[in-house]
């Protein structure tokens, strides 16, 4: 049996808010601009990533804080440059965009600490240290999962009713 599992009105009504709020006051829709992987834009990437580390957090009843995880996961890739483009400031991508992303979004946010820990740590282990807490650790795994999904042709974004 194939059930299919979404977000509850509760969560996907904050997954919402966040988003329109982080469009609002920054610069989260110039990720449309930049393809992330295969056919899949920095954008949809990141909600991709924030609902389902939401739904992951929910359907395991994980102990977190949802508004923190829902903004560092909107927020984790948020270099807001085109990391395909031949250009020496993008070698290395792997391992220097989450300094890029948290530098951007400290400037246009007020974040907190598991909101930094968890766009600076979630490329772990490409970056050194690990993630402190519940919310990078979910993130930093649910990345992976997308960008493997999205890089194999599965980029929707699941979030829309």
């Amino acid at each position: 049996m194939n059930r299919k599992v979404e977000l509850s009105e509760e969560n996907y009504d904050l997954l919402d808010e966040a988003i329109h709020q982080l469009c609002e006051q920054g610069r989260l829709l110039e990720e449309q601009n930049a393809m992330q992987h295969g056919s899949t834009s920095v954008y949809e990437h990141s909600v991709n990533v924030a609902y389902k580390s939401l739904l992951l957090a929910e359907n395991f009843r994980l102990p977190v804080d949802k508004q923190s995880l829902v903004r560092g996961a909107l927020l984790h890739d948020y270099f807001l440059y085109d990391w395909h483009e031949k250009d020496g400031g993008h070698r290395l991508h792997g391992f220097r965009h989450p300094a890029f992303a948290l530098y951007n979004a400290s400037k246009d946010f007020s974040l907190n600490r598991k909101e930094r820990n968890i766009i600076a740590r979630h490329m772990f282990p490409l970056t050194v240290l690990p993630p402190r807490c519940l919310e990078a650790w979910i993130v930093c795994f649910v990345d992976k999962y997308c960008a493997f999904s999205e890089t194999m042709g599965d980029s929707r974004i699941q979030w829309e009713r």
